[in-house]
Formats: structure tokens, C-alpha cells, sequence
């Protein structure tokens, strides 16, 4: 019942010009209309809303987390202490050992669970659209993912980073014609546009895909008549199966994003650099 009011919430107000009248899912609910300072550089629409909501909620959950911490802990600093320990022993210093994993750490952290609460949002009733299903999110994110491993490129080789990942040790200089410019678009064009697409057309996908599962749902078994409630049935069931996997997704895409800044990062450290 959930599900079949959080789906009614979604596209009743969007789908439905006339009663009846099944209309799909498009690219116009990515661009909601202005709540506040219409106009202006701080304008506030409904997915912006979302993402200052998620934002102070995430805060809110740390700091009741963190604020008394005890050498026996309670119930939420144990809950706490898992999801940062997740990041820090599985990304973190996995990845970058101890000593570059404690320096870069409270980025990982801050992104992981940042892009987590943006995703998620996609399932949650009454919000029904991720906040990083609009490309502002993934872009700041992959530019601070792309600032952060060419600083930590420079920091550990000052003169040699750039030379050692435009031409590679061991090629033959000739082959250098064709080498650098690949190992220019990938190391410094590709990256952080990857980052950014994966996140966005995943999440833009999945609400999406929901979306028409549960429109399909609503226009099958109040409208259609016949025998179309039963397919009703079927699509309501797909969707279902859906939101568990765009839980999934949402997961993924946040473990995926900073797994591969933590790659990134490690690439920039490499000796060779």
C-alpha cells in the first residue's frame, strides 16, 4: 500500500492531463518549476529542496552519532561507526593504506554518504526523485574527484606528475605520438565525465523506469477496464521488483563513485608519478 500511494503521489500530478489519459514519463519532471526565488541564481525547485533536506538530515544523523561517544557504545554509535568504518577499512585504506588513506578519507567519507542520501531519495515517499538525477550533483562531484587526485599527483610529485602520466615509462619514443594524446583524453577528459555520466543516467534511468512501472499500474487498473487490471497486476509487481533493485542501484552507484576516486587517487600516489 506503501508503494501504491508513494506511486500515485508521483504520477497523478505529472502523468495524467485528463482523467483517464495515460501520458509517459519525461524529460520535464528533471526540471520542476520554481518554489522560490524564481529567477534568481538561488532559485529553489523542488529537487534542490530535496538535496538541502538530505543535506541537513545527514548532518543531524552524524551528530546525534558522534556527539557522545563512549569506549562502550551505545546502539546508534555502533550503527555510526559501521557505515564510516565501511568507507575507511573497505575504500580507504584498502586502496590507499593507512597513512594516504587517513589523509583522504573525510572527501571519501563526505562523498559516499553524500551520494548515498542523494540517490536513495528516488525511493522515499513524498520525495520519489533522486536529487543526483539532475547533472549538477555528478559534475561538482567528478570535478572534486578530478581536483583531488591531480592535487594529490602534484603534491607527492611536483615536476614528475604530468610528464609520468602523458608519457609513460617504457614506450618508445615514436610511439609517444599516439600514446600521449590516449593518455591524455583518458587520465584527464574521460574520467571525470564518466564519473558524472554513470551517476546521472543511472539515476535518471531508474526514476524513470519506476515511474512508468507504476503509471502503468495506476492507468491498467482504474481506467483501462477489461482485462487490463490484471496486467495492472504484473506491472505493479515489476515495480516492486524495481524499487528493491534502484535501492540496490542507489548503493551501488555511491560504493562505484568513491571506489574510483580511491583508485584515482591511488593511480596520482603510484611511483611512478
Amino acid at each position: 500500500m506503501a508503494l501504491f500511494a508513494n506511486a500515485m503521489h508521483l504520477v497523478t500530478p505529472t502523468l495524467f492531463a485528463a482523467e483517464g489519459e495515460f501520458h509517459p514519463p519525461s524529460i520535464n519532471e528533471f526540471f520542476p518549476p520554481a518554489l522560490w526565488f524564481e529567477g534568481t541564481p538561488f532559485e529553489i525547485n523542488r529537487i534542490m529542496l530535496i538535496r538541502i533536506v538530505m543535506a541537513v538530515l545527514l548532518l543531524v544523523l552524524f551528530w546525534i552519532g558522534t556527539r557522545r561517544m563512549r569506549v562502550i557504545p551505545t546502539r546508534g554509535q555502533s550503527l555510526t561507526e559501521m557505515a564510516l568504518d565501511f568507507v575507511r577499512i573497505n575504500i580507504a585504506e584498502d586502496l590507499l593504506g593507512k597513512v594516504d588513506g587517513r589523509r583522504f578519507l573525510p572527501i571519501l567519507t563526505a562523498m559516499f554518504f553524500m551520494i548515498l542520501a542523494f540517490n536513495i531519495t528516488g525511493v522515499i515517499p513524498g520525495l520519489n526523485i533522486a536529487a543526483s538525477s539532475v547533472i549538477g550533483t555528478p559534475l561538482v562531484l567528478a570535478v572534486v574527484s578530478y581536483v583531488t587526485f591531480i592535487y594529490a599527483g602534484i603534491k607527492k610529485s611536483p615536476k614528475n606528475f604530468f610528464k609520468n602520466s602523458l608519457f609513460p615509462s617504457g614506450v618508445p619514443w615514436p610511439v609517444y605520438i599516439i600514446v600521449t594524446p590516449i593518455e591524455l583524453i583518458s587520465t584527464f577528459v574521460i574520467r571525470p565525465v564518466t564519473l558524472t555520466l554513470r551517476l546521472l543516467m543511472n539515476m535518471m534511468v531508474g526514476h524513470l523506469l519506476l515511474v512508468l512501472f507504476f503509471a502503468a499500474t495506476n492507468f491498467f487498473i482504474l481506467y483501462a477496464g477489461g482485462f487490463f487490471p490484471a496486467l495492472g497486476v504484473f506491472t505493479f509487481a515489476f515495480g516492486f521488483a524495481f524499487t528493491l533493485f534502484e535501492i540496490l542501484v542507489a548503493v551501488l552507484q555511491a560504493y562505484v563513485f568513491t571506489l574510483l576516486t580511491a583508485v584515482y587517487i591511488q593511480l596520482a600516489l603510484a611511483e611512478d608519478h
